[in-house]
């Protein structure tokens, strides 16, 4: 039986990896500091907030792994900290973002605008620093999602982008739609050209700060502007939105092979839809089918993240513009959380295959 002393213990955590970069956490400096006394072991590992939907999960995972190397120490104490880590500049746009992860869907009318929402406002709760983009230039709805409204201002050649406040976020979470630019009701007439136009602005122009997250709410279908992202920017993935309704799953199928087709990974399904639950009753009603996502997620080889079932709260604080308030919910709050904490350790798990690369920074 193997006594704890530091070298022990350093071998146990070098088995651990850096959720973020992959790597062992003592080759990245993350290891802050190790005790080793009579019937304890304290360690205190950083982490940034790229992971921080994660860091309690780890906490767990590294207490696990002492207690199962080390079973007659009695207190096991495994701290997270800060650790810092900027982001690089990503693309010819200089964005600052270490993840940029589209939503999109096959087809209009499932929900994809509500998801790509939920998983930003998740994300940031969690403690992550998040930006949501709305590149639905036709049918704008994120800042009526979110209750946002008011014209941009222009401060040093930036557009300072409305924000959204959210508790146990580190920064108030920027966002930036073409609906803050165009009236109420008015339509949104542009060619393919413009359309690369007014993304690329967004994108370069809009004042993000550094980012652990940009979330782009894409539109629905297969066109330009997932051609334009794939050309000014590496995105790190797709997440695909949709009913199980047969018909959602053909057109999501569709969505699927043009992200594939313009190299965008794609980094899971979201059913949403899935089920309505009586809340007088308790009766399940499968409405669009039953479980119709999971099941093309398998065939083609893609994660499953999650699925959402139709609930009243979450139709009425998007129409509110409070769809932040679903995660106060406790009928809405698991299920979202549940998608983010799958993305995210998705993310984690690929990186421990196969460490990302560091983007370059802009000359």
């Amino acid at each position: 039986m193997t006594s704890p002393d530091r070298i022990a213990v350093t071998s146990v955590l070098a088995a651990i990896a850096d959720p973020e970069t992959g790597r062992p956490l003592t080759d990245t400096g993350q290891v802050v500091s190790t005790e080793v006394g009579a019937g304890r072991i304290a360690v205190v590992i950083g982490l940034t907030s790229h992971s921080a939907i994660l860091h309690a999960a780890t906490r767990a995972r590294i207490e696990e792994m002492l207690r199962a190397r080390f079973p007659t120490v009695a207190d096991v104490a495994v701290t997270i900290a800060p650790h810092e880590r900027a982001p690089m500049k990503l693309g010819q746009i200089g964005l600052e973002a270490k993840s940029v992860i589209a939503v999109g869907s096959g087809k209009g009318g499932v929900g994809k605008s509500t998801i790509a929402a939920s998983i930003a406002i998740g994300l940031a709760r969690a403690g992550s620093k998040v930006g949501l983009l709305d590149a639905d230039v036709y049918g704008p709805s994120v800042p009526h999602l979110l209750g946002l409204s008011g014209r941009p201002q222009i401060e040093e050649g930036k557009i300072i982008p409305p924000r959204l406040e959210l508790p146990g976020a580190p920064v108030a979470m920027p966002t930036m739609s073409i609906g803050y630019l165009v009236p109420p009701g008015e339509a949104v007439v542009w060619r393919g050209p413009m359309l690369h136009g007014a993304i690329t602005q967004m994108l370069r122009d809009t004042a993000w700060g550094p980012l652990d997250y940009l979330i782009i709410d894409m539109p629905p279908g297969t066109g330009d502007i997932a051609l334009t992202l794939s050309q000014v920017l590496p995105l790190t993935g797709a997440v695909i939105v949709c009913t199980p309704q047969d018909v959602a799953l053909l057109d999501a199928t569709k969505a699927i092979a043009m992200f594939r087709k313009v190299n965008i990974p794609v980094l899971g399904m979201v059913e949403n839809m899935s089920v309505f639950v009586c809340p007088d009753t308790g009766k399940r009603y499968d409405i669009f089918g039953t479980g119709g996502a999971r099941r093309t997620a398998q065939e083609l080889e893609i994660p499953f993240l999650g699925e959402v079932p139709i609930q009243i709260p979450i139709r009425e604080h998007g129409d509110a513009g409070t769809t932040a308030a679903n995660y106060d919910d406790p009928a809405a709050r698991p299920y979202l959380e549940s998608i983010c904490q799958r993305l995210v350790g998705n993310l984690a798990a690929a990186h421990a295959v196969r460490p990302p690369l560091p983007s370059l920074p802009v000359l």
